[in-house]
């Protein structure tokens, strides 16, 4: 079995996702479980977490909707304002849907990162989280890996999941690798913090051309090389990031990248956690309908 814990869904429109720059015509549609389908069933993969792409409430009410069409979509990481009075009762109302796992902001984009993690509002939010069982997933990029690391030290009740392995800037590897290596050592000594195989490709020098080049690629099987070394097999899991991979590669690309990889450096057991074991231990996926 095969779980890609990280796709994003969407209807396109233009003031909600000011993330999509016109440097990304890609994106600039709607992006549905339908439009990845073939991709995903070529590439063996039976199910999906749907992820945030949205900082609305909304977001959440829509991926679960998705996930209520889609049964390939087993888990829902939504969003909702941790520092909002009524974060308790969203978690309940949310908690009604099977499908609904987490939350996840997009942290990078905070102008400080430091004073958003630190904020005691924040902080109580993320603890009625855990308390409900709800995994967060940790958006960052790698210059920011510091700031969240006490963060996630002090949120320890439940899984913390880092995506995109803390977006390695594979485009200036030369300056930025030891950094990324120190900081991706500190989150991984938190035995709470799951990390991502995830979204690296875009971490690469891909404006104006197309697919990863074979210096990217080395570099890319070395982050993964590195992210299990910090954390081991037990919690790494596979993550395509699409649509927005499709900035640099095709899904098929970044899927052939973690099966290359996965195939070369785990065991049979270890793949099998790697592929589908670790999420669905993480997230608490039901994964009974893919089986029938």
């Amino acid at each position: 079995m095969k779980i890609d814990t990280h796709q994003h869904y969407w209807r396109y429109q233009a003031e909600e996702f000011p993330w999509i720059s016109e440097a990304m015509p890609l994106l600039q549609r709607d992006c549905l479980p339908s439009d990845c389908a073939v991709a995903m069933r070529a590439a063996g993969v039976d199910g999906v977490v749907a992820v945030q792409a949205r900082t609305l409430a909304a977001e959440t009410d829509f991926l679960l909707q998705v996930a209520a069409q889609n049964p390939e979509v087993l888990g829902v990481v939504g969003w909702a304002d941790l520092g909002a009075a009524d974060l308790e009762h969203r978690l309940e109302q949310w908690g009604d849907h099977a499908a609904f796992k987490g939350l996840r902001h997009i942290l990078q984009d905070e102008p400080d990162v430091g004073a958003w993690v630190d904020a005691p509002a924040i902080n109580a939010g993320l603890h009625t989280v855990q308390k409900n069982g709800l995994v967060y997933d940790v958006l960052v990029f790698d210059h920011q890996l510091p700031s969240v690391i006490d963060f996630c030290a002090r949120h320890d009740q439940h899984w913390l999941v880092l995506d995109h392995v803390g977006k390695p800037a594979v485009r200036n590897w030369a300056h930025s690798a030891e950094g990324w290596r120190k900081n991706m050592r500190a989150l991984a000594a938190l035995p709470h913090v799951v990390c991502k195989l995830s979204g690296v490709v875009t971490e690469t020098d891909w404006a104006g051309r197309a697919g990863v080049t074979p210096d990217d690629a080395k570099i890319i099987l070395s982050c993964f090389d590195q992210a299990l070394e910090a954390f081991g097999p037990q919690r790494l899991m596979f993550g395509s990031d699409w649509p927005v991979c499709q900035l640099a590669a095709p899904y098929d690309a970044v899927h052939g990248l973690a099966h290359q990889w996965a195939a070369s450096r785990l065991t049979v057991r270890e793949q099998d956690a790697f592929w589908s074991g670790n999420a669905i231990r993480c997230y608490g996926l039901q994964v009974q309908a893919l089986a029938d």
